[in-house]
């Protein structure tokens, strides 16, 4: 059994987190998988019960997580993941993901680390997102000079026609009497 877990995490108080666990099972998932979610605070205390799935959800009835843990993930996708509502201080630890798929029952829980912050730091993610989110708009400002600048110059070419096409005609335009001089026969 391999579990996959996020490693650490950092929430702001007071918000909701998804405890992301996925799994590989050399065993197809059946109704014998049982996954279990536990908890231990940082003083390293007793682990304490979060959450038991076993062919359905079974949320804590009683303790620190009743009312605050849902079921979020999906068995035959291999995701084992939990909800976690309304952190606060009292919830920064480790959150452990148990999985057995029987006979495929050996591998080593998932583990994440969440640190419960009153502001959230300024992280490398959202420096990509920033940076991200710069280049588009600097992308999009140079498309709109573009276009701009060919439909200015569209038009004043269009003016500059306007303007030489009197001038054309009157080139064009040639008196009856010397069409008729230069046709062929002669003269009228």
């Amino acid at each position: 059994m391999e579990i996959y877990t996020p490693g650490s995490l950092e929430v702001l108080n007071g918000t909701d987190v998804r405890l992301k666990c996925t799994f590989r099972s050399r065993e197809p998932v059946g109704q014998r998988l049982v996954i279990s979610w536990d908890f231990q605070s940082r003083d390293k205390s007793q682990t304490e019960f979060v959450f038991h799935y076993q062919d359905q959800a079974y949320p804590p009835q009683t303790g620190r997580f009743s009312g605050r843990v849902t079921w979020d993930g999906n068995a035959f996708k291999s995701d084992a993941s939990i909800m976690l509502w309304n952190v606060g201080p009292g919830d920064n630890g480790t959150f452990f993901c148990h999985i057995k798929n029987p006979p495929d029952v050996d591998g080593v829980a998932g583990e994440i680390e969440l640190s419960v912050v009153l502001k959230v730091s300024f992280s490398e993610i959202h420096v990509l997102a920033l940076t991200i989110g710069g280049a588009c708009a600097l992308m999009i400002a140079v498309v709109v000079v573009v276009v701009v600048c060919r439909q200015r110059r569209k038009a004043g070419k269009d003016q500059a026609e306007e303007t030489e096409m009197p001038e054309k005609e009157k080139l064009r335009r040639v008196p009856e009497e010397e069409r008729e001089a230069t046709l062929p026969g002669g003269e009228a």
